[in-house]
């Protein structure tokens, strides 16, 4: 029987293979399981308010219930300059970049472990689980937002147009820093699994180590450069300043958090790509 070989050699086998060494992000690799990823987005956010009494309250209580408290002790109680600007807006536009961060970098570590299924029937880039994970507080931040928004009308506080470019660039920097932690801390945890439990005690010392609760001009001026080594003393200093006309203006401090915010994010893909070989067998 004679076949055809012209058909023969048009056909074509995809092989996949593990990385070797360190491999950089497949850009389109990712862009072609987009659909997926707005799947693992869409799902971490239907289920967050699915069969939920409360629904999008629940994205309003945190930050206004914490607010009230941080404004009665820190506030009322130990008297935190402020710079002249009140205490519940103060703390509550510092917050909002807080929590977005924290809630993503808290979901991105647990999320391997979690789709433990799916990583192990199926092929798709390892790097989108982490990512989408980090985008669903996404949501929470802009439904909170709408309470800065109100309260920026009730203490009449008007933003100087020129500065609110900055507010999605410190948003994007956030989410930068939580993506390279994260990456990193996510495929610690699927060796470790102690990662996943000190994270709430990571999140909350580094919480205090920010300016949240209090402005970054407390720290003496020699030891500002080594404050800023926290890359959210810069998104939060950025986003009150942009908003509120509080805080430092960006310089070289801030310069320095975004560094470290880079470095931390080639640091967590770098580990994270070396790592993703093994993850169904040890998952």
């Amino acid at each position: 029987m004679i076949r055809d070989m012209s058909t023969l050699s048009a056909k074509t086998e995809t092989v996949i293979a593990p990385p070797r060494g360190f491999s950089p992000i497949n850009v389109r690799e990712l862009w072609a399981y987009r659909e997926l990823f707005g799947f693992l987005v869409w799902r971490d956010v239907s289920v967050r308010y699915k069969q939920s009494v409360l629904g999008i309250l629940w994205a309003l209580l945190t930050p206004v219930i914490t607010m009230v408290i941080f404004t009665i002790i820190f506030g009322k109680v130990a008297k935190i300059p402020t710079g002249g600007v009140p205490y519940p807006i103060f703390s509550y536009a510092g917050l909002l970049p807080w929590l977005f961060f924290a809630q993503s970098l808290q979901k991105a570590t647990a999320s391997m472990v979690a789709e433990r299924n799916l990583l192990t029937k199926v092929y798709f880039p390892r790097l989108i689980v982490p990512m989408a994970a980090t985008l669903a507080p996404l949501v929470d931040f802009l439904i909170a937002s709408t309470v800065l928004v109100a309260m920026m009308v009730y203490y009449h506080i008007v933003p100087t147009v020129h500065t609110l470019y900055l507010v999605p660039l410190c948003v994007l920097w956030a989410w930068l820093t939580a993506v390279g932690v994260g990456t990193l801390l996510s495929a610690w945890n699927v060796y470790f699994r102690d990662v996943g439990q000190m994270i709430p005690f990571v999140i909350q010392v580094w919480m205090y180590a920010s300016p949240v609760v209090y402005p970054a001009s407390l720290f003496p001026e020699r030891w500002q450069w080594v404050y800023a080594l926290n890359p959210m003393v810069g998104v939060i200093e950025g986003f009150r300043w942009a908003l509120l006309g509080q805080g430092s203006p960006p310089g070289p401090l801030v310069a320095v958090s975004v560094a470290i915010s880079l470095l931390f994010f080639v640091i967590g893909i770098f580990v994270f790509r070396r790592m993703e070989r093994t993850f169904a067998d040890v998952v």
